[in-house]
């Protein structure tokens, strides 16, 4: 039963009424704890307050779908274990695997079953050895579902309770207004027992929306967290989450009770037994995607979304200015919050988080290029009619291939330069295992599948993969050593605790600089990262690097000679000027 007078019964049953104002809060209340906590197990006594303890510099995620890497012969789930513990231990800490659930489309998006692994893939104790040894992160695909899988058949058939758990609407209703990143039909019209239905789909018709008026479906939710908890899931990626709640003649993106909803899913996990973190993916602007952190009471970190098209453009131009204007706007996060820095990710990079940022004409000028190294451009619906570019579909290391200006000598030096903007920062970084190992863009996948993103989804042969790595002359090998050597260094450096003090530093359109301080006050970082390919000198003074330091740059060992008066950056240089090591 759950506790009435208690603050964790209190504030379950606050959320309960706002969400379901017209149900008997103390019997949804119940059903949820019974959800999440099933027979044998209970809520702590005392929920983890904010704090700033659950990550530390050590962390940094690998993004990997379960069959990025194959050889015909073995599980991929038993060929990326042994891809971590032989190339990424030590490196990083933790893995996100992309939806590894039976499913029907959209590489996973479109699950047929919660429950169950992938068979293609391997199954839960593979899961669980990867668990054992990194940080997992695992996706709930909360927003819909596969229209093959069980849910929705079951609801054709109309079967209780799943007759109640897809959104229907009618092609009269007004749906102007919503907002969908997608250029499909956003209704489909089926056949069930009670007749044609026409059932709402935020992304496409394989993938059906979940109807989160009907309780039931919440409870359903909260048993399946509690399902991949059990199997060793420690982060839970809340897939598409802005799109949750819907309503007619709404723009159905970022409504109360979605904000709601995860209120309650962050109170559940502060209770649990186990270490649970919550990642919202809203790829959306910058007020719209910080709105999920609420206030330290909905997720525990967010996706920082502007970074990818931000970072590019930065190097594409030789002009870090509007990542700089964009960063010195960021506030930090709350306490017990955190960013999720990357560059990269299996979908493309979104241009939605750069409205606002980049000028029209410089989002321009970087499709033009992405379209003349032969990346790809996705595009999305605008409510009331027209398109604007969602995404762009390409590898982050072959975007770097050329500036606006052109190619030149510099790609494997400007794409190292990128990717170790994103370790400087205050925030969790991640990366994509194709910018770990510098994969080129797939576009026989593209022919293959018909699917734009598919350009990003190269699926490597473990052979051929390790013999690549073991030669360190090829890109490959220098792209991975050059970034696990980073990583490494920066794991030991408390000035880049997630959470330690950030200062955009004011210097030169050319160089993106950020002062870093941990938390304690005794480790300073200047961060400088030349995005051109001039050699740049910048004064020391400027820096504030304090004369009775001894300053050393963690990346070359070189010592720091303030009474010089100038630091000098090479082409894409990177410098970590610390005075502690």
């Amino acid at each position: 039963m759950l506790p009435s007078k208690n603050n964790f019964g209190q504030r379950l049953s606050k959320l309960v009424e706002q969400i379901y104002p017209d149900l008997d809060r103390d019997i949804l209340s119940s059903k949820i704890v019974d959800a999440f906590w099933p027979e044998g197990t209970k809520p702590r006594k005392r929920g983890r307050q904010p704090a700033n303890n659950l990550w530390t510099e050590k962390d940094a995620l690998l993004i990997t779908y379960g069959n990025s890497i194959v050889d015909g012969v073995h599980k991929p789930l038993d060929l990326l274990h042994d891809f971590l513990l032989r190339r990424m231990k030590g490196v990083v800490n933790g893995v996100h695997i992309l939806p590894f659930f039976p499913f029907t489309s959209d590489d996973g998006f479109a699950v047929s079953d919660f429950r169950a692994v992938n068979p293609q893939l391997g199954d839960w104790p593979d899961i669980n050895r990867i668990a054992n040894e990194f940080h997992l992160m695992s996706d709930l695909v909360l927003n819909h579902v596969s229209s093959q899988g069980a849910w929705f058949n079951a609801y054709r058939q109309g079967q209780s309770p799943y007759d109640r758990f897809f959104f229907e609407a009618s092609p009269d209703d007004d749906l102007d207004m919503v907002v969908r990143p997608r250029t499909t039909p956003l209704l489909q019209k089926v056949e069930t027992t009670h007749g044609a239905r026409h059932v709402w789909c935020t992304f496409s018709h394989d993938q059906i929306d979940l109807d989160f008026r009907n309780p039931e479906v919440l409870l359903e939710f909260l048993r399946i967290i509690r399902l991949h908890v059990d199997n060793g899931v420690q982060i839970i990626r809340l897939d598409a989450v802005a799109f949750l709640w819907k309503e007619i003649g709404s723009p159905s993106i970022h409504l109360p009770q979605t904000h709601a909803v995860v209120k309650l899913m962050r109170l559940l996990c502060d209770y649990a037994a186990e270490t649970v973190i919550l990642l919202t993916e809203t790829n959306v602007p910058k007020a719209e995607n910080l709105s999920y952190f609420g206030k330290r009471d909905e997720a525990h970190a967010i996706y920082n979304f502007p970074l990818p098209p931000l970072i590019l453009h930065a190097m594409m131009s030789g002009s870090a200015a509007y990542l700089q204007k964009w960063q010195k706007g960021m506030p930090p996060a709350q306490l017990g919050c955190a960013y999720l820095n990357f560059t990269a990710s299996h979908d493309g990079i979104g241009m939605r988080p750069a409205e606002g940022i980049l000028p029209k004409e410089e989002q321009d000028k970087m499709i033009d290029v992405i379209k003349d190294i032969g990346g790809l451009v996705s595009m999305r619906a605008l409510p009331g009619g027209g398109e604007a570019p969602y995404e762009i579909n390409t590898t982050f290391y072959e975007a770097t291939g050329r500036t606006f200006d052109g190619p030149d000598g510099y790609h494997f030096d400007r794409f190292i330069c990128s990717q170790t903007i994103v370790m400087s920062l205050e925030g969790i970084p991640a990366f994509y295992i194709h910018s770990m190992l510098g994969t080129r863009n797939d576009h026989e996948q593209v022919a293959r599948r018909g699917m734009n993103r598919a350009i990003n989804r190269h699926n490597w042969d473990y052979p051929s993969l390790n013999a690549v790595l073991d030669d360190p002359t090829t890109a490959h090998a220098r792209v991975l050593a050059a970034l696990s050597d980073r990583l490494k260094i920066r794991a030991e450096q408390p000035a880049f605790h997630p959470n330690a003090t950030q200062f955009t530093m004011s210097l030169r359109d050319d160089v993106f600089g950020v002062w870093r301080q941990s938390l304690d006050r005794h480790q300073s970082i200047f961060a400088l990262h030349n995005v051109s390919a001039k050699t740049v000198e910048l004064a020391t003074d400027a820096m504030n690097l304090i004369d009775d330091e001894d300053w050393v740059d963690l990346l070359t060992g070189e010592v720091i000679d303030t009474s010089d008066g100038t630091i000098t950056l090479a082409p894409y240089q990177c410098r970590w000027i610390t005075n502690r090591t």
